[in-house]
């Protein structure tokens, strides 16, 4: 059965570096192009123009700068830019699931391997997840832009050196096949998954995200945070992404640890569970999280048993 966390928290995790509000003045020292974004509120505070995909990029490069040590960090228009709060929670309580096996403490450092499932142009988990762990990643993607994106990223940032490899995807259809080598294997794997079933339903949601903004400037909207179609949408919907990866998964019950992804709609939740429960994973659960109003969750499962869990921690920590 799957097994939940504690109460479903009301802001980030605890070791999350971006708690409370932005300090603008501080990441415009940072990264002195952010200071055209900023603009002063009705009450006088300093904030940006969240609908301006410009201002939101600007944003993520100051703050990959001042917390994560990125020199340099830039994407192609239309690429995904993604909240970084969220995404370094889900680093965060990955890191916790971990300790959980490792008498409470986080394993640290490169021997600790984390295949990204479509890490985007952004590599946005690599770079978290090495900047605060030491962690090794491998990043796949079906996108080629993407990863050359990615590989100029890294080579242009030396704090990245030897964290990151990028592997391509060439079947859409697949999660694992064709990336997993012969005897390698992950500590953990990780997934932002498409939310949406079709390009349409995407354009619907970012319609809806302008309203909530307060803002709808253009017939067709751009939507602040970005997304190619392989980062937006699937065929099916995250239900029938995470119906594969469950599947795909189960082929490679021996090389991963725990097999995780995000969320983020509760409806798929049973038809995982049911998945998890045919395909023999020994233990599934189910990590809450917030940010503001938003309420996401990780779910994590494993296919290895007491006996096995034990021989991996022994060899790996």
């Amino acid at each position: 059965m799957p097994q939940p966390s504690n109460a479903t928290p009301t802001t980030l995790h605890p070791r999350n570096r971006h708690h409370g509000r932005y300090d603008f003045a501080q990441l415009v020292h940072t990264a002195p192009e952010l200071a055209a974004f900023v603009m002063a509120t009705p009450s006088g505070d300093a904030s940006l123009d969240f609908a301006d995909p410009a201002a939101v990029k600007a944003l993520n490069r100051a703050l990959l700068k001042q917390f994560y040590g990125m020199r340099q960090w830039d994407i192609p228009a239309g690429y995904l830019c993604p909240p970084i709060p969220g995404r370094a929670d889900y680093i965060h309580y990955l890191a916790d699931l971990l300790a959980d096996g490792n008498a409470g403490v986080v394993p640290t450092g490169k021997a600790v391997r984390v295949l990204d499932v479509g890490v985007g142009a952004n590599c946005i988990y690599p770079i978290i997840g090495h900047h605060e762990y030491g962690w090794r990643f491998v990043g796949t993607d079906v996108d080629t832009t993407a990863l050359r994106v990615g590989k100029q990223l890294a080579a242009s940032n030396p704090t990245l050196t030897g964290a990151l490899e990028l592997r391509h995807q060439p079947d859409r259809n697949s999660i694992f096949s064709g990336i997993l080598k012969p005897r390698e294997v992950f500590d953990a794997t990780m997934c932002n998954p498409p939310f949406h079933s079709s390009a349409a339903e995407a354009e619907a949601s970012n319609r809806r995200k302008e309203r909530n903004l307060g803002t709808n400037r253009q017939a067709r909207p751009t939507p602040n945070f970005g997304g190619q179609s392989t980062e937006l949408w699937y065929p099916g919907g995250e239900a029938t992404f995470l119906w594969r990866m469950a599947e795909e998964s189960a082929l490679f019950r021996e090389s991963c640890y725990w097999f995780t992804t995000l969320v983020s709609k509760k409806e798929t939740l049973p038809g995982l569970y049911k998945s998890l429960q045919k395909l023999g994973a020994t233990e599934v659960r189910t990590i809450p999280m917030a940010q503001g109003h938003k309420i996401s969750r990780i779910v994590a499962w494993t296919f290895l048993d007491a006996a096995q869990q034990q021989a991996w921690r022994e060899k790996r920590r």
